[in-house]
């Protein structure tokens, strides 16, 4: 993890910054990102803020070594197995992921390369993100594009701006005061995790390789990396391999192995140190413009976010359409008692089935055919 000064983002991030870039061709959404980042140098003018941004680099080992001191890439074996329950999920139909009133990752749907468009015309959820907190842009400098078993969690960046709108409407409204607490590091507590999803994934998303590749990747952005001997401690005692083992069949769907975690000690599946009670905050990840399948991206973060442990998942929909039913689904998952092997055995069934043409309707209505049209 590196952890630089407030001062040191501030002269790279001016050196980084083109204005030039923002306007090769104008629109109005361009313009409103120039005075996001107007407003963040009239303010560092006024009064220099101290403290701490940390950029840190997490990794799924490709390899196995004894002496690591993270995990290793999981394998379809490794979630067909696991018994941890699933987290409470939360559904937000409106609000935004940087306005969640409580600490929480806040995940970054990242392009590859760290920022994506926000220094050229891009104007979506990441780069208006690197708009509002332009600390996040200094990052762009030194950080290499993601492989598919890395994520980057940033912590400490400040937001300075206001906005209204999305894409061609995006719209700068004004200034910021930030007034989250900082940490000891004196960080911000603002905590940012990137995680790029499959770009233009078509049928190829429903495919075992491309599920383990998705889930793996939010897998990686939501896990504590500085806990990795508990986490290591309750995989195993969770007899859930950190390595690819025999392969099990898939259940039937709807089939449980809720007894198996009935009889287990809930507490033994929580972290220790419980004052950072840091959930997950998301949306439709990999879907807009990246052309994900918005009912199995959600059901793929819900899994990461309970293998990772997390104390919970807060989903905010945007008012997607297709997620009109979220809630309902997910409450009607949490009845059934079931693990993260359950519903990872009941995602790849329905996958195998899309693959197949045998089924045509999204998961959400494949689960639960009651559900209203």
């Amino acid at each position: 993890m590196d952890t630089v000064s407030a001062s040191w983002v501030r002269s790279n991030l001016a050196w980084c910054f083109s204005p030039r870039s923002l306007y090769d061709s104008y629109s109005e959404s361009q313009e409103n990102k120039v005075r996001c980042i107007i407003c963040y140098f009239q303010r560092i003018c006024l009064q220099m803020p101290t403290g701490s941004v940390s950029f840190e680099r997490k990794l799924l080992s490709l390899e196995h070594h004894p002496w690591q001191s993270f995990l290793s890439y999981p394998y379809a074996d490794f979630w067909t197995k696991s018994t941890i329950p699933l987290c409470p999920f939360q559904v937000h139909s409106s609000g935004l992921i940087e306005d969640h009133a409580i600490e929480a990752l806040e995940v970054d749907f990242a392009n590859k390369y760290l920022g994506g468009g926000a220094l050229h015309r891009g104007c979506v959820q990441e780069e208006i993100r690197f708009m509002i907190n332009p600390e996040l842009i200094a990052g762009m400098l030194f950080l290499p594009s993601m492989a598919d078993n890395e994520a980057i969690e940033i912590v400490g960046a400040e937001r300075f701006s206001d906005y209204t709108g999305y894409a061609s409407s995006f719209r700068f409204s004004g200034d910021y005061v930030d007034k989250r607490s900082v940490d000891f590091l004196g960080r911000r507590k603002t905590r940012i995790v990137a995680i790029d999803a499959l770009c233009s994934p078509r049928m190829k998303q429903y495919k075992l390789k491309y599920l383990i590749r998705e889930t793996n990747k939010a897998f990686c952005g939501f896990l504590d990396q500085s806990k990795y001997s508990q986490y290591k401690r309750i995989f195993k005692m969770n007899s859930v391999q950190l390595n690819e083992g025999s392969s099990l069949p898939i259940k039937a769907k709807g089939e449980s192995r809720t007894e198996e975690v009935r009889k287990s000690d809930e507490k033994s599946w929580r972290l220790e140190d419980c004052e950072n009670y840091i959930g997950i905050a998301t949306g439709n990840w990999g879907c807009g413009a990246f052309g994900g399948d918005p009912e199995v991206k959600t059901i793929i973060q819900w899994l990461a976010a309970s293998q990772a442990l997390r104390p919970f998942i807060s989903y905010y929909t945007f008012g997607l359409e297709a997620l009109q039913s979220l809630a309902q689904v997910t409450q009607w998952i949490i009845l059934q008692k079931w693990n993260v092997g359950d519903l990872w055995d009941i995602l790849i069934e329905y996958s195998s089935q899309k693959l197949r043409g045998e089924a045509d309707v999204g998961f959400f209505a494949w689960l639960l055919p009651s559900l209203p049209k």
